[in-house]
């Protein structure tokens, strides 16, 4: 049986990052998506950061507007984020663990340690029509407790897998992938995937089995510097065709 069609979710942040470099009014997101999109990308995703380094208040109420994809919002589970999120209503919602001093977001939610918190902002969330992913380790605990939580979907960090060097190391972290990815669509959850994903470390993820979505964003920002914004999602949209459910 054919494996239906491997989404790819651009986030578009680091677009985002260079406006703020210099507080300019370009480069657009809006045209940023609108490239992600028309190269091949399903959806848009973008975080929303309590710190705002990157994209803004204003970004995500336009992106909603200007979108004909859907638009999934990274967000920490902060009263004022969730406020926002509630009144936009993007297609989807994905909450992440965040830390004002971190580069990018380190590591899963904890969603075993705060599963009477989140549970509380997964119904609010669908309460709106809004999907809602819980960004998470390959760890069983946290796949039960998103579970527990209602949540629809789990997007299964891959950052520890993509930065390791040592091949003895990788195989063994994306056999956690895998087992999780198993045990999370035995639950009924959607499973995605995203963080630190390239050309390089794609082939691995596309063993990781019941797979719905790849989100990726830094390393299309940046091939793009030498290719082009078109050219970067297309080459890494390619390579995602290769897809066939995790069966090798």
């Amino acid at each position: 049986m054919k494996h239906p069609r491997l989404r790819l979710g651009v986030n578009i942040d680091h677009v985002a990052t260079l406006r703020q470099a210099r507080g300019t009014a370009y480069p657009d997101i809006r045209d940023a998506a609108r490239t992600c999109v028309a190269a091949g990308a399903e959806g848009i995703t973008v975080h929303l950061r309590e710190d705002r380094r990157h994209i803004q208040d204003a970004d995500v109420y336009r992106l909603r507007k200007a979108l004909t994809c859907p638009l999934n919002l990274e967000m920490a589970n902060a009263p004022e984020i969730v406020d926002i999120a509630l009144d936009v209503r993007p297609a989807e919602v994905c909450l992440v663990p965040e830390r004002r001093r971190e580069l990018t977001t380190e590591g899963g939610l904890d969603v075993a340690g705060k599963r009477r918190g989140l549970i509380r902002t997964v119904r609010r969330l669908k309460g709106r029509g809004i999907r809602v992913s819980l960004f998470v380790d390959p760890v069983p605990a946290q796949i039960e407790a998103a579970a527990a939580a209602g949540a629809d979907t789990v997007e299964l960090h891959t950052g520890t897998y993509c930065g390791l060097g040592n091949a003895a190391a990788a195989r063994r972290e994306l056999r956690r992938l895998k087992e999780a990815a198993h045990l999370a669509a035995g639950r009924g959850l959607t499973v995605n995937a995203g963080h630190g994903i390239n050309q390089d470390n794609l082939p691995g993820i596309l063993e990781i089995p019941y797979l719905d979505t790849l989100n990726i964003g830094h390393s299309i920002v940046c091939r793009a510097v030498f290719v082009g914004l078109s050219i970067a999602v297309r080459e890494i949209r390619r390579g995602m065709n290769a897809y066939t459910g995790g069966r090798r």
